[in-house]
């Protein structure tokens, strides 16, 4: 059987050959690179659902920093004794509820309620070191936009009583930028208590009461 033998062959370059091929070899590679970025720009693209998606948090974002302003809003018109801006932020179906599980109120009821108090009883209300809590409600009894707000208050009465102090939380319901639910929880036997109060048991029992 007859072999066949392959030879490579050789070349033989000189140093200045070499030099050139290198050259060429590092010229024809940046020419390469630079074509295909010139035919290949970077594009940065984003999937229509992601957008969608940044741009539905962005809006609800921006309706729970505006229904918190509303709540601050009525808080420092309460504070200034400003029943006509109280009014402005309330809106005309509004209902509050609380402390007491009995106590409700409409919107004239409330406010004449506040501008009574504020006229004959509270030299001072101060807001202090409040927090709020806006969120959304999508299922439920009650769903809608919300905010709650938790404050240490203290009030100063018209006839010398007080500073009291007592922590309120406050929970509001925002519809087109208005007041449509309140209610509010605090601890009413020791706001009575720090005006002077005391609770003291009945000596007999009444017909039905329960002791």
């Amino acid at each position: 059987m007859l072999k066949l033998k392959f030879y490579r062959p050789i070349v033989k370059t000189s140093s200045h050959m070499k030099q050139f091929i290198l050259s060429a070899f590092i010229s024809i590679y940046f020419l390469s690179c630079s074509s295909s970025e010139d035919k290949t720009p970077a594009v940065v693209t984003s999937s229509p659902d992601s957008t969608s998606t940044a741009d539905k948090t962005s809006a609800a974002d921006k309706t729970k920093e505006e229904n918190v302003a509303v709540v601050n809003k009525y808080l420092s018109a309460i504070e200034n004794h400003d029943t006509v801006t109280m009014a402005s932020l309330m809106a005309d179906n509004y209902k509050g509820y609380g402390p007491s599980i009995g106590d409700s109120a409409g919107k004239q009821e409330n406010l004449e309620n506040w501008k009574y108090n504020l006229d004959h009883y509270f030299a001072t209300i101060k807001y202090n070191q409040y927090q709020n809590f806006a969120s959304t409600t999508e299922s439920g009894a009650h769903p809608g936009e919300w905010v709650s707000n938790w404050a240490y208050c203290d009030i100063k009465y018209k006839d010398g009583r007080g500073p009291i102090h007592i922590w309120v939380n406050s929970i509001y319901k925002i519809e087109n930028g208005k007041i449509a639910r309140s209610r509010v929880f605090y601890n009413e036997a020791d706001w009575l208590r720090q005006l002077g109060y005391r609770f003291i048991k009945p000596p007999t029992k009444q017909k039905g009461e329960s002791l």
